[in-house]
């Protein structure tokens, strides 16, 4: 029987890096965010440029990848219920109250999505050279890739943008995500070892992420109400509303 991980190009991912079935080797980093609406025009064209100046600095391949995932806030809204509850002022009560129906309402009406923005940085085969053995391969990845990763790092933190490396543990997570991913699934469930394991790449105990726990959805939350661009395509006719943590830099 044909199992989804012969039609994958990753071969196995090994010490945060992922090897791919053609020779090539890859390297993914996790960007942050910038609200660049809410810069002043001097901002906004100060990252443009720099922006601009890293993507000329470059001598090799970058690719830059969106991830929009749909979230649940149902725990969210039942903490509400239960803040609700327990408070004792009929008026901060019926705030409550209003402030739930709001959120109720969001969630009913439009597709609260989540971004991840991510940076894959390649080394292809014939970079790596033809005939060498896997750990000779791996070796040789890791001395193009490394040096890639740092000077990525510090282009992007000229433009206040924080990029950390995933972990093996995260990169197969992400990759299960991403091929297990329904549009009408609005919670990961637990996986199990079989459908997680990604051809050689053997996780203990693999967990699914993690929803946003109440304190983080109160900060995405408030950002709700602000205009924001329609930049997703969703697959139901409903315009899609994008929901972004901001944190400070």
């Amino acid at each position: 029987m044909n199992t989804t991980q012969q039609h994958l190009p990753i071969r196995d991912i090994k010490d945060d890096l992922v090897l791919l079935k053609d020779g090539g080797s890859a390297l993914v980093l996790q960007v942050g965010a910038v609200n660049f609406g809410l810069l002043s025009e001097r901002e906004q064209i100060a990252i443009i440029s720099s922006f601009a100046q890293m993507l000329n600095s470059l001598s090799f391949s970058i690719q830059i990848l969106i991830h929009s995932e749909r979230l649940n806030l149902s725990s969210y809204t039942q903490k509400l219920e239960q803040a609700q509850k327990m408070q004792t002022n009929p008026l901060l009560s019926s705030m409550i109250g209003r402030y739930k129906t709001f959120i109720q309402k969001i969630v009913k009406e439009n597709d609260v999505l989540d971004k991840k923005f991510y940076l894959v940085i390649p080394a292809y085969s014939i970079e790596l050279g033809i005939g060498l053995s896997t750990e000779d391969m791996f070796t040789k990845a890791k001395t193009l890739l490394l040096p890639r990763k740092d000077q990525i790092i510090r282009q992007l933190s000229r433009i206040s943008l924080r990029s950390n490396q995933l972990s093996t543990r995260e990169l197969v997570l992400l990759f299960y995500n991403i091929y297990n991913y329904s549009p009408n699934q609005l919670t990961l469930t637990k996986p199990t070892q079989s459908q997680i394991q990604v051809d050689q790449v053997q996780l203990k105990n693999p967990q699914p992420a993690q929803p946003p726990v109440p304190s983080q959805v109160e900060q995405t939350v408030s950002v709700i109400t602000q205009p924001i661009r329609d930049t997703y395509t969703s697959p139901s006719k409903r315009v899609p509303f994008v929901v972004e943590e901001l944190t400070d830099n």
